[in-house]
């Protein structure tokens, strides 16, 4: 039996559950994703440690909010998550189910660790499947502030992570959930939040939906509805901010003054408001797209509404506040003008635009820290270490649609090479060179190898360009899709000379 490790230990005090993400070796296309439950310790001191498949195997609910009870008498009983969907029951240690259906769970072990500590131990979980060269950890995750530990444990408690606080009381604000034709699945939450204009108001609608998402108060993504509502092509802004075309923005600077900050800060702040619209457009044209598809991007969406809560908290605390500046749309073109494909969205937008930003991040902090600002340099790197896991959903399910022979495959269709589809899309639907320095440990670490983005040049608009006789992709007519001039014009938020211009990039 193999097993993989996923940590030690004393890294898992400071919540009851944690999300496990693990990559193939061999397939970088292979993703698994697990739900770690610690709950508190037996009478004689045992960690109680249980792993299981983070989908419920019914209709594939997240499993990471799932009620967990305790069955049987005191001398055989058992214990089982609750899908918070359909109240089904799963054992923790066998995957049974009393309705005949059976989850897959996997052994932990705790090992002694590779430290000078005595006492510390490491994780380890019994690996999904036999796979050549195992598995490895992509990501492990606290699920939400609901099951953090408040006793201090580790010394640690829930007020001393990460927090969000919202930027402006929303006391004046219409309702988070409407009055009349409510939202009821995932869908049409995707859809009132891409036309929700107050950004305030679309963080407390993003952080609702995605709670009654996890805990089975919706129980459909609604993207097989035939009266499902179509997502705006433009979503409407409430004024808060003025908007400018983006080459009138205006220089940030190089973050050396506060002033410089302030405005590195507001244009992050403005960057993180269009997570929705993957979910609300591509759901409803790919509706064969699984249910963990729609759970990380919800997933996603939750970290984008934190992102722009801890900036715009920042920003006060610096005597500014989100509006104060200007803001530009730009980003969002990139997400119109991809609209027509998912494989380009995701190569575009997730494994081009935001993996630059992986790139550009250790650099903007490095100068935040440099300038004495540790508190802007503490949200960026919360902010930095949940965009790899942005990127590593793009790659995740760009390599699953490449996997299953593209985006609408013909019967018995071969699998499409996703490093030959994505360089494909990027030649076809991007203009101009992916430029370095590149983060090659965090690129790698989202699943993206050098032979994705190296020598890469998109050759979108020109005239005379003919895609390679091998391409995989089928021929299509070009459109617009990404930019690379005027779209840098309005992502140059650091160097004047043109190292590095992005901070972090948006999500679509």
């Amino acid at each position: 039996m193999d097993f993989t490790h996923v940590g030690n230990l004393n890294d898992l005090q400071s919540h009851s559950r944690y999300t496990i993400t693990l990559r193939s070796k061999a397939d970088a296309s292979a993703y698994k994703s697990l739900i770690l439950f610690r709950l508190a310790a037996a009478e004689d001191g045992h960690e109680q440690l249980y792993a299981m498949e983070s989908a419920c195997p019914h209709l594939g609910a997240d499993m990471s909010h799932a009620d967990i009870e305790d069955f049987g008498d005191d001398e055989h009983g058992s214990l089982v998550a609750v899908c918070p969907w359909h109240r089904y029951d799963f054992d923790l240690t066998t995957g049974h189910s009393e309705t005949g259906l059976r989850a897959c769970v996997f052994a932990v072990e705790l090992r002694p660790s590779a430290t000078e500590d005595p006492t510390s131990r490491s994780v380890w979980i019994e690996s999904p499947e036999p796979a050549a060269g195992g598995w490895e950890l992509v990501e492990r995750r606290p699920v939400s502030e609901e099951f953090a530990v408040t006793n201090g444990q580790n010394g640690q408690s829930a007020a001393d992570l990460p927090q969000c606080p919202p930027s402006t009381t929303t006391m004046d604000l219409e309702p988070v959930v409407p009055e009349a034709d409510a939202p009821k699945t995932l869908v049409e939450w995707a859809v009132l939040i891409l036309n929700t204009s107050n950004p305030v108001l679309k963080v407390a609608r993003t952080r609702h939906a995605v709670h009654l998402y996890r805990t089975g108060k919706i129980k459909s993504v609604g993207q097989n509805s035939k009266n499902a509502p179509k997502p705006p092509d433009t979503p409407p802004r409430d004024g808060t901010a003025q908007s400018v075309d983006p080459g009138k923005t205006g220089r940030r600077g190089k973050g050396g003054s506060v002033k410089s900050r302030i405005s590195m800060l507001h244009a992050l702040a403005n960057i993180e408001q269009w997570a929705w619209d993957i979910i609300a457009r591509h759901g409803q044209a790919y509706p064969y797209m699984p249910t963990a598809f729609f759970s990380d991007f919800a997933r996603v969406a939750l970290d984008e509404s934190k992102h722009f809560s801890l900036l715009s908290a920042r920003l006060e605390q610096m005597g500014s506040h989100y509006g104060a500046l200007s803001v530009h749309a730009g980003l969002w073109d990139s997400a119109w003008e991809t609209r027509d494909s998912l494989l380009a969205r995701l190569a575009i937008i997730h494994l081009v635009h935001e993996a630059r930003g992986l790139d550009v991040n250790p650099v903007t902090i490095a100068k935040f820290k440099n300038a004495g600002d540790d508190e802007s340099a503490r949200v960026l790197n919360i902010i930095h270490s949940d965009e790899i896991t942005h990127v590593t959903a793009g790659h995740r399910w760009f390599t699953w649609l490449c996997a299953r022979g593209g985006e609408h495959p013909a019967p018995n269709a071969q699998p499409l090479d996703p490093v030959a589809t994505f360089r494909s899309n990027v030649q076809r639907h991007f203009a101009g060179a992916l430029k370095g320095p590149f983060n090659v440990t965090d690129r790698a670490q989202a699943g993206l190898s050098t032979e994705f983005y190296e020598n890469l040049t998109g050759h979108w608009g020109e005239k005379d360009f003919a895609e390679p006789a091998d391409s995989s992709q089928p021929k299509a007519v070009l459109v617009p899709l990404a930019f690379a001039g005027e779209k840098e014009k309005a992502l140059e938020l650091i160097e004047e000379a043109g190292e590095a211009k992005a901070i972090v990039s948006y999500e679509a």
